[in-house]
């Protein structure tokens, strides 16, 4: 019978190496991030629960329709009557530094596999790792790099989020015609210009279809990484599991689907828009 190889001791080594030689790096990491999540958390704050219902309905008017618009301020008028408000701005403020960490990643992530074929091989089964592996795995090493808190919880988040976004753009630009490619090279264009306004603009609805599917797992993420100290509704849901309150996990979870369906729909409509123009 083979030995058992020692890979979770080969794992705990690097990790322990990675702590050891590139903690200031994780500290910077650290403070970006409680910055990008506590000034958006702030302004999410700032304005009155009513009124930031009536611009975010005002949204979904411009975005959508008058129906749209009626769910919006309905369904975050649930939301604040219910008393999970603030907590509900905490969770959007860690989905928004979690998508926008993702989007800033993947799209260039995304250009480079369809600009490279060798990139492509070595991303590939990477993202296929990274979308197979148990959610709550990547709170291991957060924790072990950040601590307990805000920050384990995004980047986990940004691990488990960023492979549709990379996916997507690759898929996006390399379905985008030979022919206009080849018009684009036949014309002199530079790479840059082909690439931002050709291949861009014809991506762009693959490209944001891989930011919707990146916020919805940013979200489902962030309510997981209450398990690590991560504010927001996930910890009145995790609280309501240990607690086995039915009634409050119930309306925990109804504001976390009213958030999923508003950021769902507004980034569709936003797709939509971009097509119509």
């Amino acid at each position: 019978m083979m030995p058992k190889l020692p890979l979770d001791k080969w794992v705990e080594t690097g990790v322990d190496w990675l702590g050891d030689n590139l903690s200031f790096v994780f500290e910077l990491i650290s403070t970006l991030i409680e910055g990008i999540v506590n000034g958006l958390s702030a302004a999410f704050h700032f304005p009155p629960a009513l009124v930031l219902i009536v611009l975010i309905a005002a949204l979904a008017y411009y975005l959508g329709k008058w129906r749209f618009a009626l769910f919006a301020a309905i369904g975050l008028l649930l939301v604040d009557n219910l008393g999970f408000w603030s907590h509900t701005m905490d969770t959007l403020a860690l989905v928004m530094t979690s998508a926008l960490i993702s989007i800033l990643i993947g799209i260039p992530v995304g250009v480079w596999c369809a600009q490279s074929d060798k990139a492509r091989s070595i991303f590939t089964p990477l993202l296929d790792f990274m979308q197979t592996m148990p959610a709550f795995v990547y709170l291991i090493p957060a924790v072990t790099f950040f601590g307990l808190g805000v920050v384990p919880g995004v980047i986990a988040s940004v691990i488990f989020a960023v492979p549709p976004t990379i996916r997507l753009t690759n898929l996006g630009i390399r379905q985008v015609a030979e022919d206009l490619v080849e018009a684009a090279d036949a014309f002199g264009s530079t790479p840059g210009q082909k690439l931002f306004k050709l291949q861009f603009p014809l991506a762009m609805p693959s490209i944001m279809a891989g930011v919707n599917q990146t916020i919805m797992l940013a979200l489902s993420m962030v309510v997981i990484a209450s398990m690590i100290g991560a504010q927001g509704i996930g910890a009145d849901v995790y609280r309501a599991v240990t607690q086995i309150k039915t009634g409050q996990g119930f309306e925990a979870g109804l504001a976390i689907v009213v958030l999923a369906i508003l950021l769902d729909r507004i980034t569709q409509y936003i797709m939509k828009k971009k097509r119509s123009v």
